[in-house]
């Protein structure tokens, strides 16, 4: 029963979170708010699909952002290469999604029974292996360059677009959260914790850890494509290592093994982002505002060691078992004193 309470005040606060943002183009006139918050859904869509690798299964990957790329690309090159309409956008992420998925079965079989650090680093090779690609294909690609684009007429108001990306947010939150909660999300907490043992009980831990992959290749295209078409424009930059670092980063800070942390992770630092950079046109001491960005997650990390979402819940249940506690000891006392 207090579990299903639980779950049930999170769903009423997640309710008026999605009612606060649904309402939030229409009270505040704000074009640069609506954009950034346009960004911070995006990026919460890639932390989230890291967050499948690194929270639910123990995987560190440095070549997530391929998946990225290759949704991004897929998107800016049908529809340059096509007339841009909805239908050719839509079909555009299906590619990606395709395209993802394939390469992050294949890169899954080959790479995923590497350990740890092999692992990383074999992931950062097939990665940097693709943006080599992306930079020398130039007739396809425009290389270092890149290239414009139309987007579709009806996501020239920006709002329309706002409420298209917050809902693949929400959708992509749900879906995914019904995964992780699934037996099968259970078997890939289970090869976080202990692979050897959940393998010894018969389970094939590689096919699950490839499942895994593809999801969350999956979803980072998705999150590609969508960026694509935020920008008009694409390069090679969006399969870059800085991009994998940004999730890896929000995912962190946000809290891993949340799927919540990570979108509290992307609006810290998108935020952090947005107004350092901003600072530095009036403060000259924030030019370098990386350096700044680089105190606020020490401080994230030292004040959050399980991150923002890990450490509030962490909080919350110490607090509960001490209440619990003292509860059973109030009643030992009344039973004594009865007796």
């Amino acid at each position: 029963m207090k579990t299903t309470n639980l779950v049930s005040k999170y769903n009423i606060l997640f309710f008026v979170i999605l009612i606060f943002l649904t309402a939030f183009p229409f009270v505040a006139d704000s074009r640069t708010l609506t954009i950034l918050l346009t960004q911070i859904f995006i990026f919460s869509i890639l932390a989230m699909s890291y967050d499948i690798l690194l929270g639910f299964t123990g995987i560190v990957s440095f070549g997530h952002a391929m998946f990225f790329g290759i949704g991004a690309y897929g998107t800016a090159i049908l529809l340059n290469t096509f007339e841009p309409t909805v239908g050719v956008f839509i079909g555009s992420i299906a590619v990606g999604i395709v395209l993802s998925g394939l390469v992050s079965f294949f890169v899954g079989l080959l790479t995923l029974r590497l350990k740890s650090h092999f692992f990383a680093m074999l992931t950062l090779a097939i990665s940097g292996l693709l943006l080599v690609v992306a930079e020398k294909w130039r007739t396809v690609t425009k290389g270092n360059d890149g290239f414009t684009f139309r987007a579709p007429d009806i996501f020239k108001d920006r709002i329309v677009f706002y409420f298209c990306v917050l809902a693949c947010l929400v959708i992509v939150f749900l879906l995914l959260r019904r995964f992780v909660q699934s037996p099968l999300g259970r078997v890939l907490i289970a090869v976080r914790e202990n692979e050897q043992r959940t393998r010894s009980l018969g389970f094939k831990t590689l096919h699950y850890k490839v499942i895994s992959s593809v999801v969350a290749g999956v979803v980072a295209s998705l999150a590609g494509s969508l960026y694509a078409v935020s920008l008009r424009f694409v390069n090679t930059s969006v399969m870059a290592m800085d991009i994998t670092l940004d999730a890896l980063l929000m995912t962190i800070i946000g809290g891993v093994g949340t799927l919540v942390g990570p979108i509290v992770g992307s609006v810290v630092i998108e935020f952090a982002q947005h107004y350092l950079s901003g600072l530095a046109r009036d403060f000259p001491i924030f030019e370098r505002w990386i350096i700044f960005f680089g105190i606020i997650y020490i401080l994230a990390v030292v004040f959050f060691p399980k991150g923002i979402v890990g450490s509030i819940l962490h909080s919350i249940s110490k607090w509960k078992s001490k209440r619990e506690e003292s509860k059973t000891f109030a009643l030992q006392k009344d039973k004594e004193r009865s007796s």
